[in-house]
């Protein structure tokens, strides 16, 4: 039996789990209040924002899926705000820039999470706003347990704060005294702003309209006002080396509404799985699942060089094409059908070789060569680096100054959510000192040429990184949910953890905790938007020999420490209504709760 750090949880009531104990067990705790799937992730997601700030914020954004079981239905619930109505490529070209900063204030889209979280509840919740926001306003209030890595990222900035952003610097080395790992923090800035968003809610009587009023508070309302004043008096410095300010508007706020959608699907030896559209990257995991559907994988192994080969090549594939093609589908035409379609990866596989790939390899479909062109020469532009370390998402965990968080649940009727809420992060962007939390910086992900797949636009989503899983295996009556946080890593990661369990006969603690790995070669998502090409990144539970093999192959690998990579979690039910979940070990935090 395949040795793990923790067991597979078993129950037939509601299991949860995510990248935080303390959110995982606000999560239960609604479960168990009689609450559903919908009720215990938002209420987790509000504790994450509060208990993890360097990985997510309350003025951040988030993807999420989930199914309904009284509807037999799976959606996309859209939690990523659009661009400003002042944001474009003009604009930014006049202030002297050719990429978007990667921190600051001009990088900010409408927050989304917040909007996305309080319309599921409205929507499809069981309970009521004070019930959801309780839990949050508690950590803020009274107080949390300080992560060594938040001390750490908190360590790292606090001279650029008190220079620069003195509201950060305030909030977060209050009276000048360096949080230390395991210390007692609170946010009481933080704790008045859900305090109060809770007040103006429960005015209103009915159970829904609380939820629809605590929206129009922060959209309509005191919250929104006091971004957009920040926005329109503040000029800070930026990773542009220059000052500047925001391009928010009330107008923007008053605008924005999340969208639910119909995923994108594709099946895949017996399953079927749901993502997000081409607004996030979600739709490459399908691609690399359609790239290796032919693989036998019964012949090599799951930890094996021949493994990580393989997976790897595939990647590269999918992830060229993302580069060519993905964009906000209200905007611009995405040849989704075609790159799934199994005539177009017919081909693809071909591309498939014994040895690594040195090429950058998208596709080539009709009707898109020119932006091919232009978008390999945009690439080529943003230059390479051979030790790169992005902001915001770090190669290993040991040096990770900010990322993401997740959230999978399945409550006793069967519901199920699967959440990638991101962005706000307190080194991202000044503290807006009466709110205490700042926004999200995910317009860096736009480019700033016209005419490509993800070219800035005012209302226009950026190509977020953000993608959960949802899966359903109609012949064993199997559903399950899965994400990671990671950046360009996220779909990587799954893909890995997904074949594994598919494949190798792993439960799902087994998948999550086996050796990771994950391609660098494609260009980040994040300022300055530079590549490794052909390197791995994989951890050091890989064997020496291993690595060799790897490097015969004509990998460039850099080989992280033991249980860097990766922060998987997981929960699945199955046709007898049992329940499993499994949590990652990396980090030490994540938690899966169940019964």
């Amino acid at each position: 039996m395949q040795f793990t750090t923790r067991p597979e949880l078993q129950g037939n009531f509601g299991v949860v789990s995510s990248t935080h104990w303390l959110a995982s067990a606000a999560a239960m705790k609604i479960l168990e209040k009689g609450g559903n799937a919908f009720d215990a992730a938002a209420a987790a997601g509000f504790v994450l924002q509060v208990v993890e700030p360097h990985l997510v914020g309350t003025g951040g954004d988030m993807t999420l899926l989930f199914y309904d079981k009284n509807k037999d239905k799976t959606l996309v619930l859209c939690g990523q705000g659009v661009a400003p109505y002042k944001a474009t490529i003009k604009y930014f070209k006049n202030i002297g820039l050719d990429r978007i900063p990667g921190n600051g204030l001009l990088p900010a889209t409408v927050p989304g999470a917040v909007g996305a979280w309080f319309t599921l509840c409205r929507d499809y919740g069981r309970l009521n706003l004070r019930d959801v926001l309780e839990p949050a306003i508690h950590y803020a209030q009274h107080g949390f347990p300080m992560l060594e890595r938040i001390a750490f990222a908190i360590a790292g900035v606090a001279p650029f704060f008190k220079e620069h952003w003195s509201s950060s610097f305030e909030q977060w080395v209050p009276n000048g005294d360096f949080p230390q790992a395991g210390s007692w923090f609170c946010l009481p800035n933080l704790a008045r702003t859900f305090t109060k968003i809770l007040q103006e809610g429960e005015k209103k009587s009915g159970r829904e309209e609380q939820f629809e009023e605590a929206f129009n508070v922060f959209y309509n309302g005191f919250v929104a006002e006091k971004i957009v004043e920040f926005f329109e008096t503040q000029k800070i410095i930026d990773s542009s080396g220059k000052c500047n300010g925001g391009l928010l508007s009330l107008k923007d706020f008053q605008d924005w509404k999340p969208t639910y959608e119909e995923p994108v699907t594709k099946n895949y030896h017996g399953w079927k799985f749901y993502k997000a559209n081409t607004w996030a990257q979600s739709p490459v995991l399908l691609q690399c699942l359609s790239l290796l559907k032919e693989v036998d994988f019964t012949n090599i192994e799951f930890d094996s060089a021949d493994f990580v080969h393989v997976v790897v090549e595939a990647m590269k594939l999918a992830f060229a094409d993302r580069e060519i093609f993905y964009g906000d589908p209200k905007f611009v035409s995405v040849p989704l059908k075609q790159l799934l379609s199994e005539s177009y990866n017919i081909e693809r596989r071909k591309l498939l070789k014994s040895n690594a790939s040195i090429e950058f390899q998208p596709g080539v479909i009709e009707g898109f060569k020119e932006q091919r062109q232009s978008t390999l020469e945009l690439l080529k532009s943003f230059g390479t680096t051979e030790n790169a370390i992005y902001e915001p998402t770090m190669q290993h965990l040991s040096e990770q100054s900010g990322d993401t968080v997740h959230i999978d649940v399945i409550d006793q009727w069967g519901n199920m959510v699967s959440a990638t809420p991101s962005g706000g992060w307190l080194q991202s962007s000044p503290t807006i000192p009466e709110l205490g939390f700042c926004l999200n910086t995910r317009a860096q992900m736009f480019v700033l040429e016209p005419g490509l797949a993800n070219s800035l636009q005012p209302q226009k989503r950026p190509r977020t990184t953000l993608s959960p899983t949802l899966a359903y295996h109609r012949e064993n009556d199997q559903r399950l949910a899965l994400g990671t946080p990671g950046g360009d890593q996220q779909d990587q990661w799954q893909l890995v953890m997904l074949l594994r369990y598919i494949h190798y006969d792993l439960n799902l603690q087994q998948a999550i905790e086996a050796p990771l790995f994950h391609s660098n070669h494609i260009p980040s998502s994040f300022y300055p938007r530079q590549s490794q090409p052909n390197q791995i990144m994989i951890e050091g539970n890989f064997s020496t020999e291993q690595f060799n093999q790897l490097l015969r192959k004509g990998h460039k690998i850099e080989r992280g420490p033991k249980w860097s990579i990766g922060r998987l979690t997981a929960v699945m039910r199955d046709k007898d209504g049992i329940l499993y979940a499994g949590a990652n070990p990396r980090g030490m935090q994540a938690y899966a709760i169940g019964r």
